[in-house]
């Protein structure tokens, strides 16, 4: 009878968090994936704004207009 409520507190306890740490690992590595191309599109940070305010693009809030 013990090792039945071991399995069953087992069950109860362990795998909502087994399915929750899978849950997470997938969502960070699609947010991994999905950096790494927003990354890929954006322009290399060395190239000046096109207006001359002489920072890098995507440097200061308004080159996100």
């Amino acid at each position: 009878m013990t090792g039945i409520l071991g399995l069953l507190d087992l069950m109860i306890a362990g795998a909502p968090v087994i399915i929750f740490c899978v849950w997470q690992l997938v969502s960070v590595n699609r947010a991994i994936a999905k950096d790494r191309t927003a990354k890929d599109r954006s322009p290399p940070p060395d190239v000046a704004s096109p207006e001359g305010a002489g920072h890098p693009v995507g440097e200061h809030r308004l080159d996100d207009r």
